[in-house]
């Protein structure tokens, strides 16, 4: 294979990545295509960087102790990646390799002052921007003086942060090759940086351009305030006009300085209004030819725009696929079922196919479009009221929307505007325990008659069973009396809590009054694993043996121990009920607790710990004895009032109801998390089988296959690897990404605010779903197989699901990111009486893990004490 060290600009184009890099790549396509003024110049290719990392063994072992380093430990990657940035500085660039960089410079002027610039191969892609990892150098004059640079630029691949990003985002260094751009120097009289999309709302019809005197530089160091626009609709709709006192300019014979500015010029505009149109429509062209929004670098030079750089946004949330050119309105999904994480093809496609109401995916995630029910005056109020009463973020978000002249249309009312909103008459269901039991036997035959009859199924077959069984699974979620039953539960709650506020003036009274609410399996869930405790407490050996448990194949090496048996026995009863559940669970391809049961071991390990013998019935019964006690009381104070006896029944109505149908909200994701095991473990059947055909390297990998394109690879034995390759690095850049709770079709992210004057200077704002304050350590907990809880911790994290619930028998409060009145954390913290405040922005980051806290789980904030 002939190696070429030197390609000029002109001869790269978009495609030539793994030579050029990323920048290389994108500056060569844009200057072969016309239109665009790209300052000449050439790359020195990746096979040049391949030669020197080749010529130095020391680098190979410095990469082996890279990799094995955590990303959290900055002294040892400062330490490793500074001898690997030595090693490379102090080899010389070999002869044939310095003599065709010398010709290129002679081709170019080799008096002419040069920018050297690093090009990465995993650098300015869609889904890696690298922005400032690497080094660049401005203003290098002479041959010795570039083929200085050029070293210091393939160095800069191993920086302290560019090896602490490619860490965190799971690349691997040997991966990862270093080209580097030389270009001949502009001297421009402004600079900056275009954003195509606006880079914090992520509106994609919002330009930003920021703007400063003389080189970039002195914008990109921080060293000055830039100028911003902001342009929409060919017009600039904003502008901040900084003081700019200094400016990076270049030095005669190389290199440049930073010089102050005429205190005259220092508050004019770095460029008219004209310039800022002009550039904002090179943009928009530079974006078409990239088909995506834009990072770019531009400079000014005698009223000509210079373009420099041009990478993608990858901080924007990806736009849902709407099909026309309407404007619309997503809420986010994830931010109902408590699950934010980006999901893998198969996931998504799988809920799309099982969901009620059609969804969009985008980022990972999933949303409904509520354009249409916005539109009209009687579903817009229904649904407000909705929403509102489960997150009063996303109804803000929604309001903010609806503010804006003209973006949602108005059409007239076209009927029943939705789920009902209001009081207890809305609930059309007698309070009538036999009807859970009833809702519960018929969810319980339609999963064991799943069981049954797919395990026939292979093949093709198996793609048309699963269908018809999405159908049945649809039936099952939308049964109109299961749904009656949710809604009389939590309308029921909504009542007591608005009445007994009018009449008593007590905030939250349900919260205390749903304590130990029967038929709830998922707080029974948590309480279960109390008993498993118990079976492993009495067994030291096994204990001991738990303590240091690393993979999931331990069920099998207890019965070895004194009183194993038992205590495997104790696990696998658990599992048998509650096995297919696990964090991020409405992902089918989430790991289930019955794959890997070691997940489940340290909430074990904690129940140990923390708890008594007998924990799960006492405490069960402190909530029910707590909860009819305040029943009493709530109803003798009633009947002390004007129409007492008439209050006090009506509450004594709404009491029974909440208690006998509050529990059943939890049971229908219970179902339906338990027929999603069943399609996976046969899903997986068929993967492995794909794996012995050799189609598949490994089964996990259909998980980036849509149902669709997985039924395709069936059927015909070939799959794209490169497909399967891409959605990978996809799923990566997405788990950087934060969703938001409304998305607009423009791309802006619209996240709502507490509308509140109620809280205290300094406290954390959120909404209050269970009652009670309390104070104490605060855990930081992302990962619950990280949970390490002692009694009167409270739990602090990004959202809980079911799979968590087993985490609240031994923690003092709750505080979450995400969260309403009636998701699942909300409701087991009140089952289990917990203070819990849900839906605190950046929880996770601005508590710091072991801070006191104190939870005001009935005013909704968070106090951070000293």
């Amino acid at each position: 294979m002939i190696q070429q060290y030197v390609l000029d600009l002109a001869e790269v184009d978009g495609g030539q990545v793994a030579t050029v890099g990323g920048k290389g790549a994108n500056l060569g396509g844009l200057s072969r295509v016309g239109g665009f003024r790209v300052p000449a110049g050439f790359c020195v290719t990746t096979d040049a960087f391949r030669r020197i990392i080749e010529q130095a063994p020391s680098i190979d072992d410095g990469l082996d102790r890279l990799s094995r380093l955590d990303p959290d430990d900055r002294e040892a990657i400062r330490t490793v990646s500074a001898q690997i940035r030595r090693s490379i500085e102090e080899i010389a660039v070999p002869g044939d390799v310095a003599a065709e960089i010398t010709r290129a410079l002679v081709r170019n002027g080799e008096r002419a002052a040069y920018a050297v610039r690093s090009s990465a191969t995993a650098e300015d892609l869609p889904t890696a921007s690298f922005a400032g990892q690497q080094d660049s150098y401005l203003n290098v004059v002479g041959a010795t003086a570039v083929l200085e640079h050029v070293s210091r630029c393939w160095a800069s691949l191993f920086t302290e942060r560019a090896v602490t990003y490619r860490k965190r985002n799971g690349i691997d260094h040997r991966t990862v090759h270093m080209a580097v751009i030389v270009q001949r120097m502009v001297f421009p009289h402004a600079a900056g940086v275009l954003f195509t999309a606006d880079p914090v709302t992520g509106n994609r019809k919002v330009a930003t351009v920021d703007a400063g005197f003389g080189l970039g530089e002195a914008l990109v160091s921080g060293l000055v305030n830039p100028d911003v626009f902001k342009v929409q609709d060919g017009e600039v709709v904003a502008e901040a006009i900084a003081a700019k006192r200094r400016a990076v300019r270049a030095l005669p014979d190389g290199g440049t300085r930073e010089v102050a500015i005429d205190p005259p010029r220092q508050e004019q505009p770095a460029l008219t209004h004209a310039q800022v149109l002009r550039l904002v429509r090179l943009g928009r062209r530079i974006e078409a030819h990239f088909g995506r929004p834009q990072d770019i670098e531009w400079c000014l030079v005698d009223d000509d725009f210079h373009i420099v750089q041009s990478r993608p946004i990858t901080t924007l949330f990806p736009v849902p696929e709407a099909g026309d050119q309407g404007n619309h309105v997503y809420v986010s999904v994830g931010h109902q079922q408590m699950m934010t994480d980006p999901m893998k093809p198969l996931g998504l496609s799988v809920w799309q196919l099982t969901a009620m109401v059609p969804m969009h995916a985008a980022g990972g995630r999933l949303f409904v479009d509520v354009t249409s029910r916005l539109a009209s005056p009687a579903s817009r109020t229904a649904l407000l009221d909705l929403v509102g009463k489960s997150d009063p973020l996303t109804r803000d978000a929604l309001e903010t929307v609806l503010a804006r002249d003209g973006f949602v249309p108005s059409l007239p009312d076209a009927g029943p505007g939705g789920p009902p909103a209001g009081g207890p008459a809305a609930a059309p269901v007698e309070t009538d325990p036999a009807i859970v039991t009833e809702l519960i036997e018929r969810s319980e035959a339609s999963v064991t008659a799943l069981e049954r009859d797919i395990r026939t199924k292979t093949g093709p077959a198996l793609f048309e069973f699963l269908l018809e069984s999405f159908q049945e699974h649809k039936r099952a979620i939308g049964d109109p009396l299961s749904i009656q039953v949710i809604m009389a539960g939590m309308e029921a709650t909504w009542w007591l809590n608005d009445k007994l506020r009018e009449w008593l003036g007590e905030k939250n009274a349900a919260d205390t009054l749903t304590l130990s609410a029967p038929g709830n399996v998922t707080s029974e869930m948590g309480l279960a694993l109390l008993d498993v405790a118990d079976a492993i407490r009495p067994h030291p050996e096994v204990v001991a043996f738990l303590r240091s448990v690393e993979d999931d194949d331990f069920l099998a090496e207890l019965p070895k121990l004194p009183g194993g048996s038992e205590a495997r026995d104790a696990i696998e009863g658990y599992l048998d009920r509650y096995g297919m559940r696990c964090v991020g669970e409405i992902d089918i391809t989430r790991p289930r607790w019955r794959e890997r049961p070691g997940m489940l071991v340290p909430v074990i390990l904690d129940n140990i710990r923390n708890f008594e013998p007998g924990a799960a019935e006492r405490r069960f019964e402190q909530g029910r004895q707590e909860a009819w006690k305040k029943e009493q009381d709530v109803l003798s104070r009633l009947r002390a009032l004007p129409d007492g006896e008439h209050k006090a029944r009506e509450a004594k109505r709404m009491i029974d109801r909440v208690r006998t149908f509050i529990g059943y909200r939890e049971y229908p994701k219970y179902g339906i998390i338990s027929r999603y095991f069943v399609y996976k473990q046969a899903l997986l059947g068929e993967a492995e089988r794909l794996v012995r055909a050799g189609v598949l390297s490994v089964k996990e990998d259909v998980f980036y296959l849509t149902f669709q394109e997985f039924h395709d690879v069936v059927c015909s034995n070939q799959v794209d690897d490169r497909l399967i390759q891409r959605r990978k690095d996809d799923f990566r850049s997405y788990r950087a990404l934060t969703p938001p709770r409304v998305l607009t079709s423009d791309g802006e992210c619209v996240t709502g605010a507490y509308r509140r004057d109620d809280v205290p200077a300094g406290a954390l704002t959120g909404l209050p779903v269970s009652a009670g304050t309390v104070e104490g350590r605060a855990r930081v907990i992302l990962d619950i197989a990280e949970a390490d809880l002692q009694a009167g911790d409270i739990l602090v994290t990004a959202y809980t699901d079911p799979s968590w619930s087993p985490l609240f028998v031994g923690i003092a409060g709750l505080v979450t990111e995400v969260g309403g009145l009636m998701t699942h954390g909300a409701v087991i913290a009140r089952e289990y009486g917990l203070p819990a405040v849900v839906g605190v922005e950046r929880a996770t980051r601005l508590i710091r893990d072991g801070q006191r806290i104190r939870v005001h789980g009935t005013d909704g904030y968070v106090e951070i004490l000293s």
